[in-house]
Order: C-alpha cells, then structure tokens, then sequence
C-alpha cells in the first residue's frame, strides 16, 4: 500500500476514533468498550491484525455495537480485504440512524453496493452522502452520475433484452483466459486471443479454430511466426481471412507501449508481421483493431493525443498505393468524454459495436452499437441493455453476416475462487441486429485456358452509387477470394488480372429476401483474337437502347481496359430475347450496341479501334422459356477482334 495512502486511511481511522470519543457509544457493554478502546491502541501503532481480533471480540460481547462494525470495515478497508469491509460496513450503518458525520462511509458503501450490482442500495447510500451536504464538489458531481445511472440500470433490469448464450465447447474454452472472438465472412474460422494464465506477465497469443461438420476443432496457434514470446493478441481478421491486424506490445520496433502489426495470408503461409509504421501508431497505446470487410478501413483504440476521452475510438484507410492514412478520431457522438474501446465494425460496414463508460449505462464498460446514416454520419450510440451489460465491465461483442449468431466473452469465477473469462455464443436479438444483413460469394479464380490458379484483382461496385465498396486479391496458390455482399444493394463484381479479359459479374439485393452464400468461380480469358466476354452490368429500358445510368460503372471499367491495352480492337456486339418480331430485335439490339460504342467515342476511346453489330435474338444462350433465361438472352458481348 502507498505511504501517502496510509497516511490518510490512517488520519480518517483517526478522525473517526475522535468523533467516537465525543458523541456516547451505541454499547452499554463496558467490556466491548474496552475492547473497542483498546483497538485504537492497536491501529495507532499498525498492529491492524490485533485490533481487527479486539474488534470481533468486542461484536461477540454486543452484536448491536454499531461504531466496532465501523471501525472494522475501515481497518479491511486499509488492508485490502473488500469483502470483508463491505460486510462490516453494511451490518454497522444499518444499526445506526442516519449521521451527516458518517458521509464518507454512506459515500463507500454505495461505491461497494455498487461493485455487487446492487443498484437500488448504491442508489440510497449516494444520496446519504449528498445529504450530509459535504464540500466535495468532485465527489459530490460523481455521486450525482452514480444515482443517474443506479436509475437507468433499474429501469433496464425491468426491460431486459432477451437472448440465448451458450457457453463454447470446452476444446476452444481449453485456457484459462480467452477473448476478442471473431470469425471470418464464411464462419470457416473462429479467431481468438488466449491467455495461459492469469498473471500478465504470462504469454497471450493469438489462435484459430476451424469448423468442420457444424463442430469448432480444437485450436491451434495462428503462425509460429505471429505468435512469439512476447504478447501477441486482440486480432482481427478481413472477411476473406487473408489480412490480419493484431497487438502486440513491447518489441524492439515498437513506437508506444503497444502497437498494431499486419500480416498477409499466401496459401496456408503467413508473411512476417510488420508494424504498421509511424503514420498508424503513435508513442501511446493503440490496441484492439477492427477491419472493414475487404480490409481497408481498420477501426481501433488509442490512447494518443487529440481525442475526446482518455481512450477514443480512431479509424484509417488504405490508400491506392498501400499505404495506410493518418488516423482520424472518430469524434461525437461515439467518442465521448469517458472511456472509448473495442471497436467492431461488422462486415457491411452500417454498423459499429464498441464499449465504453462515457455513454449512459449500468456502471462500467457497457457495449454499444451505432448506425450508419445515409449521409454517412454514425448516430447516438445505443446501449444493447441488461443483461448483456451489467455494474461490471464488458469487454467486446462480434455479430456474424447474417446477424444470426454472436461471441463474446464473460467473465466467471471457478469452484476454487479463481476467476476465468470464457468465450460465449449467442442469438442476436432483434434489438441488436445491423441494418443490413450481409452474405458473401465465395470462389475460386482460374485461367480459363490452364485451369490453374490466378492471382487477380476482385472489386465490388456499388452501381446506384458507382462506388467501390470492396477490393481483395485472389490467393495466389489457391485462387480463393471472398467478398461480402450487403441487402438492399446491386452490385457489380469484376475480376481482373494483366493480359486477361475483363470479367464482370451482377448480384442483386435490392428486394428483400433470404440472404444465401454465392459459390462463384471465375475463368479468366487470356486476351487473344476471339475471346469473348459478356457486358453483365450494361442496363437498357425495356424495348430501348439508351444505357441507364446504372451502366457507367461497367462503361468506365471498359474505358480503363482498352486504356490499358492500347493495340486491343473490339467488337460489341448486342443481342435480345424473343419477345417481339425479329425485325424489331435485330434493330434494337443493333441500337444498343451502337450506344456502348457511342459513349466509348465520346470518351476517347479511338472509333478505329471498336465496331458493333446486332444479332437480334438469333443466338440465344438459353432457350426462352422463362423470364431467367430470357433476362441471360438479353446481353451486350464484348470480343478480341
């Protein structure tokens, strides 16, 4: 214990002692009197041990002895043993009548009603100690908070938000400490961060459970080459699983006391962390990061200057040269003055999760959620309620895709005393739930000709807004990608790679309805006289020929392709369905075809270097018998000339 903090424990125990000697004792014990005397004694010279037995004797001469209950929580309180002052505290100022001379011990048994959760109590003992009418300004705005919050929490215990958990098997619950759980898009792997014990300065690394048959299996350590001696952990991972951000702290290339590392997934093989540089992390702590699902924003807590409250919440993006941008703090109304911490943003980017102590809630670290406005502003964080949060800190909460399923971590006590913190899983309540629900297409990408794997650039485009949303790479030995597709949205998916054929994908979400994974895999065409593509995002009213505005995404695409292969020539050619005459057809889609090739001209690419033609609904790809087959049959083709 600190001297300077003995010291005033010391003088307080003192103080107390002289009120006692003025006012007369609740006793009428003269034995427990004595003993109480004699206990002063005791305390003066630091025996605390021999007056705390004086005082049990003296309770054992007169159980109803009010000032020796008193005297005995402060001495715990000086020594450390809260349970023991809070039960003494508790048993002596119920025998009392209400004494404006006892505001500091109303003031600390609402501190320790409220360390039980015990709002209704806490609430009561705050407003003795305002009623003693101290001079503690700071004391009294806290005491103040409290009650406002004891209020809120009641209110919440009324309302309480319902939900299922279940505790993870014990294959994964296998450390004593485990926590951060996140997984990837396809709920393939669960990652974590673990602890071997409970003491600090014991290793914490990162590790991975993949999920066979509906079953986690038994994790293991992300990489020997993540995971080291010193303290790696609070990991988060892209939605395709080959990018992770992670902490670690005190390395010899560390800027602050943590810092944040990446590392890139080729195959099964990590690359070597690498700190994030200076631009990222400052000589402070910054810990606990978030990525977007493409893994090009990451979200995290720092505790650097010009922010808000002592822990903010701060947010980067990676540039077009793979650079990552100078950190912005995410200001009001998610930082606040309070505490700011482990940020989520969950894979379709509407909805942020974190915790904090700024925002009203139960005491402590609650969890938050806040939304996405359409004019890209983060709304009024909402607490997720009891019994999620309770007086106790909570520590984080990760919500999959589809919204139907989320971890988190709880703390708990052993049959020996000893506390755990185990990893949980839950139904996401209504209440909790993003505002989008989010899926993802899955794949492989290929030379269409080898069939071996390609390394090749996957971007998706939001077409009503023209905007990019997403960019990963296919895995270069496997071919894999994953990106998440978002309700509410039609997209755009293009994969591209030098010396291939543009290749462009359409995935509809703007009606409501069952969010389904894609298994999608692409065949790229080398460039090469006849390779032919199909224009998936070129859209026409029905029965007309000037392009949508919706087409400018895969028109601009076109532009840059032929921009960057300067000698390609090309045919568009466009083609219908069988509904109307096939006079009609052929005009119509020979119109169409003309209009590509008019908005390519006018944009600069060289007319020498584009013909078109229309071949009516000559050369169905599917037979007409259903809408689907003839929405294929309507299609602009591109081709190698």
């Amino acid at each position: 214990m600190p001297k300077q903090l003995l010291v005033f424990l010391l003088c307080f125990f003192l103080a107390i002692g002289v009120y006692a000697q003025k006012q007369p004792l609740s006793t009428t014990s003269k034995k427990a009197e004595s003993l109480y005397l004699k206990a002063d004694d005791y305390a003066r010279s630091r025996d605390f041990t021999r007056a705390l037995e004086l005082l049990a004797e003296a309770v054992e001469k007169d159980p109803n002895f009010a000032e020796a209950y008193l005297k005995a929580s402060n001495l715990n309180k000086m020594m450390g043993n809260k349970a023991q002052s809070f039960e003494q505290l508790d048993k002596g100022l119920k025998l009392m009548p209400y004494n404006p001379a006892f505001a500091n011990y109303y003031f600390d048994l609402a501190e320790l009603n409220f360390d039980k959760g015990d709002y209704k109590a806490a609430k009561s003992n705050y407003e003795n100690y305002l009623k003693a009418n101290t001079k503690n300004s700071r004391f009294i705005t806290y005491a103040k908070s409290q009650i406002e919050t004891a209020d809120y929490a009641l209110q919440a215990m009324k309302e309480p938000v319902q939900f299922k958990s279940v505790q993870l098997p014990a294959n994964i619950n296998k450390y004593p400490l485990q926590y951060f759980p996140s997984t990837t898009a396809d709920q393939r792997y669960l990652i974590f961060t673990a602890r071997n014990g409970l003491r600090p300065d014991q290793d914490e690394n990162i590790f991975i459970s993949e999920k066979k048959e509906g079953e986690w299996q038994a994790p293991v350590s992300i990489s020997e080459i993540i995971n080291t001696t010193a303290n790696e952990g609070a990991a988060t991972i892209s939605g395709d699983g080959k990018t992770l951000v992670f902490t670690a702290c005190s390395l010899p290339d560390s800027f602050g006391d943590c810092d944040l590392y990446i590392s890139f997934r080729t195959g099964n093989e990590w690359s070597k962390p690498k700190n994030m540089g200076s631009t990222v992390n400052s000589k402070n702590w910054d810990s606990q990061p978030s990525l977007s699902a493409d893994g090009r924003t990451l979200y995290f807590s720092s505790m650097r200057g010009g922010g808000i409250g002592k822990e903010d919440i701060w947010t980067t993006t990676l540039s077009d040269d793979g650079s990552w941008g100078k950190p912005r703090n995410m200001g009001e109304p998610v930082n606040s003055k309070g505490r700011d911490l482990a940020p989520f943003i969950h894979v379709s980017g509407s909805t942020l999760y974190f915790v904090s102590d700024g925002h009203k809630g139960l005491g402590g670290l609650d969890v938050f959620m806040t939304d996405l406005a359409s004019r890209q502003q983060w709304q009024t964080p909402k607490n997720l309620g009891y019994p999620l949060n309770t007086h106790a800190d909570e520590s984080s909460l990760y919500i999959t895709p589809d919204n139907k399923l989320g971890f988190y971590a709880r703390s708990m006590s052993t049959d020996d005393g000893t506390t755990t913190v185990q990893l949980y899983s839950l139904d996401v309540p209504a209440v909790w739930q993003t505002k989008a629900k989010s899926t993802y297409a899955q794949g492989r990408v290929y030379h269409a000709d080898t069939k071996k794997p390609l390394a090749a650039t996957v971007q998706l485009y939001d077409i009503e807004a023209d905007s990019l949303v997403q960019q990963v790479r296919s895995d270069k030995v496997s071919g894999e990608y994953t990106v998440v597709l978002t309700e509410g949205k039609q997209y755009a998916l293009y994969v591209s790679a030098s010396q291939f054929m543009m290749n462009s994908l359409n995935f509809d979400y703007t009606s409501r309805k069952n969010l389904t994974p894609v298994a999608l895999d692409v065949y790229l065409k080398p460039i090469k006289t006849g390779s032919a593509v199909v224009l998936n995002n070129l859209f026409f009213p029905s029965a007309k020929y000037n392009l949508e505005k919706k087409s400018q995404t895969e028109l601009n695409k076109l532009i840059n392709f032929m921009r960057q292969n300067q000698n390609l020539k090309i045919e568009i050619t466009g083609h219908t369905d069988d509904v109307g005459s096939d006079a009609a057809n052929q005009l119509l889609s020979e119109k169409r075809a003309k209009a590509v090739v008019d908005y390519l001209v006018a944009k600069g690419v060289s007319g020498n270097r584009i013909r078109y033609k229309g071949l009516g609904e000559s050369k169905p790809v599917k037979a007409n018998t259903s809408e689907e087959n003839r929405q294929l049959n309507r299609r602009i083709e591109m081709q190698v000339l």
